[in-house]
């Protein structure tokens, strides 16, 4: 928390919640999209078993009363001063609870969680679903039937989680029959929280990416529903991403939802009243985690010291790491993978355990990316990271490389928070256009590729190729290392 800022009492801001994987963050904006308070708070996750993840309920919301009070208290301002404030969260972690009470049934079931694999994988293989909705193709010649046909299904979506739920849960059962059960993922539950019961709703940035939401329909979907046996009257209203948004990844698809072999997940970014914009979304599970984990080893102290401890070696002595804690998402989807450390010599040191693990973000960025390209055939014009890990300069620079593209990091990089931020101002009149808000971004740092490509400018430096290799052996060695 910073010192405290004073303002005049006439002043009005925006506050927004980024409810992440690892912290709860509350920012204070002005007009000027400046921050003007800030207040972080940990999440703690819980391990109860191999492979399961998860969160106390209580301790989410505890913690974001925490970072709303403190941020206030630090920009100086009094609460009746804030328009509006916009929630951002980690998406597909949810809960379910007794809609009279408000008591959860259960803890967060953490979008990390492996409990659901082997039914994932099930289905991914079973020609029930998939031969069911190419029917209904034939039948209807509705594209979305076709698309759904497709969908790769992970761990990350809530849905065979939930069917794992409701199979284990008896009181979640109970509660379904009796219609007094409501599920919902984090914003859910804040929202439910902050109106008292009042409001059971999610946006549709959220509900898209829980794999059991109608794109093409923008509703939720009874025929998957009806697949997976899950009741509808449990799900939250879907409301436009006005009051609270979600920061997503890659690339955006303004027209239709793009549907993916290799993973990559169609999700609705926002829907701003009749304005819906579309994503290709794939995502690495466990940067953060892996970061956190290497700094409780005492790796390293600050996760500052992280960049110039890669740059004070040349390389990583052989070392790799495979950040999959969580498994491999897209393109390998393999919910089993192990995280590993691979190459460890006596002449290995902490310098270059960090490099490794900092490579090892950058390598999976170059997948996602050729992944993205190959998978959606747009032209990519823009390239800008945000997040925590786009501060560290080592990876980003390695990333600019192995793209062989420019990438911009904008001065606010924690864009969960800022996006948010603008979605609730633009739905109060805070401000009042979306042009409004471009001129408020401003690029903070530009990485340009180094050293010689081959084959022209979009080429990724061949310095990284033999280390990329050696990574990516390491990374198949780690692949379905957790047998049934």
């Amino acid at each position: 928390m910073g010192s405290q800022r004073h303002s005049s009492k006439k002043e009005c801001f925006i506050l927004s919640v980024d409810v992440g994987t690892t912290s709860i963050r509350c920012h204070v904006y002005d007009k000027e999209a400046n921050v003007r308070g800030a207040c972080t708070t940990e999440v703690v996750p819980l391990y109860p078993e191999t492979g399961y993840v998860e969160m106390d309920p209580d301790a989410i919301w505890k913690g974001f009363i925490t970072v709303v009070k403190g941020a206030v208290q630090d920009a100086g301002v009094q609460m009746r001063q804030i328009e509006a404030m916009g929630i951002s969260t980690q998406r597909g972690t949810f809960t379910t609870w007794d809609r009279t009470t408000g008591v959860p049934f259960h803890n967060f079931i953490s979008w990390q969680d492996q409990r659901a694999a082997d039914l994932v994988k099930s289905w991914n293989s079973s020609c029930t679903m998939k031969v069911s909705l190419l029917l209904l193709f034939i039948l209807t010649r509705q594209k979305r039937a076709l698309a759904a046909s497709l969908i790769v299904f992970s761990t990350q979506h809530v849905t065979f989680r939930l069917v794992w739920a409701l199979t284990h849960y008896k009181q979640v059962r109970q509660a379904v029959a009796e219609d007094n059960c409501c599920f919902g993922t984090i914003d859910t539950w804040i929202l439910f929280k902050l109106t008292k019961g009042r409001v059971h709703a999610t946006d549709y940035s959220n509900a898209s990416s829980t794999g059991i939401f109608d794109s093409y329909q923008m509703c939720w979907s009874g025929f998957l529903s009806f697949l997976v046996s899950l009741p509808l009257s449990i799900f939250p209203k879907v409301e436009n991403t006005e009051p609270h948004a979600l920061c997503v990844e890659y690339n955006w698809l303004p027209f239709k939802p793009h549907t993916s072999v290799a993973g990559l997940y169609p999700v609705v970014g926002w829907k701003i009243v009749s304005e819906v914009v579309y994503l290709a979304e794939g995502n690495a599970a466990d940067t953060g985690t892996a970061i956190k984990w290497a700094q409780e080893l005492e790796l390293f102290s600050d996760v500052q010291e992280t960049s110039d401890m890669a740059y004070s070696v040349s390389h990583s002595d052989g070392v790799c790491f495979v950040p999959s804690f969580s498994g491999l998402q897209a393109p390998h989807n393999d919910p089993k993978a192990c995280a590993s450390l691979m190459g460890l010599k006596p002449s290995t040191t902490k310098s270059h355990l960090v490099r490794a693990i900092l490579e090892s973000v950058a390598f999976r960025n170059k997948q996602l990316y050729e992944t993205m390209l190959r998978e959606t055939c747009i032209p990519i014009t823009k390239i800008r990271v945000d997040g925590g890990v786009s501060a560290n300069d080592f990876v980003m620079q390695l990333t600019a490389d192995l793209f062989g593209r420019k990438i911009s990091r904008p001065q606010h990089y924690e864009t969960s928070c800022l996006g948010a931020a603008f979605l609730a101002g633009l739905g109060k009149g805070f401000w009042r256009t979306k042009e409004e808000l471009k001129r408020l971004q401003v690029i903070d740092k530009t990485y340009l590729p180094q050293g010689a490509p081959k084959g022209g400018a979009c080429s990724p430096n061949v310095e990284y190729i033999p280390a990329l290799r050696s990574w990516e052996r390491a990374l198949r060695r780690s692949m379905n290392w957790y047998k049934p």
